[in-house]
């Protein structure tokens, strides 16, 4: 089997047959290409404020009700090949459910594109087949007027080709894309899309705030199951934080904050140009944190207490592997759970650290070791104003629950 350039194996992966490195990808049979348009329904509260029982609160973006409606789309054959909607967590056309069948999705975050293929069936967990990430770090190509310029375009064109060319290759039958903070907070960040669909013939959904956490809760709740009771999960990305709290799949509060750790990092600690961070610069981007998820916390409390706090994103599972939590070598079913004392122990240890001391440390990439400051203070601002004692980490995120949609959708044409 020939090795995937810059894939990284899945927990429980399944070798694949006859798998094509990078720039050597055929079209294989049957592939099913994207195409569509994103057409989003349900309830979303505008940036900036908190919507729940009618109060409005500037610091957030929040959003109390139902989940977003299904993506309007329709199929058609060309060329042998079956062209299905390209929205993000669109329908498939309604018809036979086609049984056993290879999934594909573009994540395109602050920080990396990522692809993820699994196998997936009615009534099955999906399996992960395949995983190839770039750390391409948009939120770091945008231009001083919010802008993505020519560069970062190019580099995003040129790797939404490649991974498109893999899932060809992988056999992906159905290939969704989407596109998170660092685009969605872009000036540009509509044009962009429509230029690199019509460069790469895959059309990338832009999920808005409210979206990717009602998705990320989904694929907790999955994961975890009814027998979890009433959640809370959290989300640290590259440019935001999502928390969503309820009892059922669909959450009934979720909230999109500017905290993620590449953007608090850009704004907050780089531009002081000390390493590790001054203590002045660290207790104002606290008090900043805090005063973002301040809102939110009474808006989820008067739900009722939660049983469980899960969190996702590679922050919180590195924040977690330091404070001693199992490696992830081990797969995705060994538990790992993140206190909120030992969190307070790592935040110690991490902001008297430099960038190359962080990298060191046991689950840190190096990519990642520049960010893990902001995305530790996040964690621990919001440990401490949830009160929560304890966080369990979730192997399943946002890629998960975008796949766990379609499969629904599908299933119930």
């Amino acid at each position: 089997m020939a090795a995937l350039e810059g894939s990284v194996p899945l927990e429980g992966s399944v070798p694949l047959e006859g798998s094509v490195p990078l720039g050597d990808a055929v079209l294989s049979d049957g592939a099913v290409l994207s195409d569509g348009s994103v057409a989003s329904g349900g309830s979303a509260a505008s940036a900036g404020s908190v919507a729940s029982g009618g109060a409005a609160v500037p610091g957030a973006a929040i959003a109390v009700g139902p989940a977003v409606g299904p993506v309007a789309g329709t199929g058609s054959a060309q060329a042998g090949c079956l062209v299905l909607p390209g929205a993000a967590v669109g329908p498939l056309p309604a018809g036979p459910h086609p049984g056993p069948m290879r999934m594909g999705v573009i994540d395109i975050g602050s920080n990396t594109v990522h692809l993820l293929v699994v196998d997936a069936h009615r009534g099955g967990q999906p399996q992960p087949a395949a995983s190839v990430r770039v750390p391409l770090r948009l939120v770091e190509l945008l231009e001083a007027d919010g802008s993505l310029g020519t560069e970062g375009e190019q580099a995003l064109t040129a790797c939404v080709r490649d991974m498109r060319e893999q899932a060809e290759a992988l056999g992906v039958q159905d290939l969704a894309a989407f596109a998170t903070s660092a685009l969605r907070d872009a000036s540009n960040g509509d044009q962009v899309l429509a230029r690199v669909r019509t460069a790469t013939g895959v059309a990338i959904g832009m999920l808005s705030g409210e979206e990717e956490a009602r998705l990320t809760f989904l694929a907790a709740r999955r994961w975890f199951g009814w027998s979890a009771g009433r959640l809370l999960a959290l989300d640290i990305g590259g440019g935001s934080l999502e928390i969503g709290a309820g009892v059922h799949e669909d959450p009934e509060v979720v909230a999109s904050l500017p905290l993620g750790a590449s953007r608090l990092t850009r704004d907050w600690l780089a531009a002081a140009g000390e390493d590790p961070p001054r203590r002045a610069d660290l207790a104002e981007l606290r008090r900043y944190v805090r005063a973002q998820i301040a809102p939110v916390v009474g808006t989820i409390y008067h739900l009722g207490e939660h049983t469980r706090v899960v969190a996702t994103s590679k922050t919180f599972r590195s924040l977690a592997r330091i404070a001693g939590a199992e490696p992830y070598s081990r797969g995705p079913y060994t538990r790992r759970v993140l206190r909120r004392d030992g969190l307070a122990d790592v935040v110690a240890k991490v902001t008297r650290m430099s960038v190359e001391e962080r990298a060191a440390l046991a689950g840190v990439s190096a990519s990642r070791a520049g960010q893990l400051v902001a995305g530790a203070i996040v964690a621990a601002e919001a440990l401490d104003l949830f009160s929560v004692e304890e966080a369990e980490i979730c192997p399943w995120a946002l890629r998960e629950g975008v796949i766990l949609r379609r499969l629904d959708w599908l299933n119930s044409g």
